[in-house]
């Protein structure tokens, strides 16, 4: 691929994020935390650390910790301790926090007047260049629990080989920060 095509693609990525960002930004939280609230409602229960926030974000760990207090000040996400170990934090999100989430995005909503052949083209282009700068990175994959090698089918919902247990029907489609490719 031409330099000036690899160029065009990181240019056309960094404004699709600055656009994103712009319409994330709103009275009550930033860009950041919008993040990282849409990361931990769309995350399992074994990925809501916030070590693994900050994996998944990219972000500095100090980040990650501050965005989490104001989230949790604001109402839009509870922590909770382990109670095997009270260091151990984990964060679900609230119900005001699910509130926020909801509706269609703009990019959402652009992307619904692509043609299925489009969308299909441009996810699997979009998916196969995130696996490509992860590997690069020696970052996590992250990735959904039903698409992971670790995952069975069992009933309604799964079983994690990994973590030797049973998951909900829901789980199954959530992120995991466990996720290992099955390529």
């Amino acid at each position: 691929m031409p330099p000036t095509d690899r160029a065009r693609i990181k240019d056309i990525i960094d404004r699709l994020g600055r656009i994103t960002a712009a319409e994330e930004w709103n009275d009550e939280i930033n860009p950041t935390q919008w993040t990282a609230l849409s990361y931990l409602a769309r995350a399992n229960r074994f990925s809501r650390s916030p070590s693994q926030v900050s994996d998944y974000m990219a972000a500095t760990r100090g980040t990650v910790s501050q965005t989490l207090k104001a989230l949790a000040r604001k109402g839009l996400v509870k922590e909770h301790r382990s109670d095997q170990d009270k260091r151990s934090i984990s964060y679900s999100v609230t119900g005001q926090g699910l509130t926020l989430l909801e509706g269609e995005t703009l990019i959402e909503d652009a992307a619904s007047a692509l043609s299925d052949r489009q969308r299909t083209a441009l996810l699997d282009g979009l998916e196969t260049l995130m696996r490509n700068a992860l590997a690069r990175r020696r970052s996590r994959p992250f990735g959904i629990c039903r698409t992971c090698a670790h995952h069975r089918k069992a009933g309604d919902g799964g079983f994690c080989t990994l973590l030797g247990v049973p998951l909900s029907p829901a789980e199954t489609g959530q992120i995991c920060h466990e996720h290992a490719g099955t390529e």
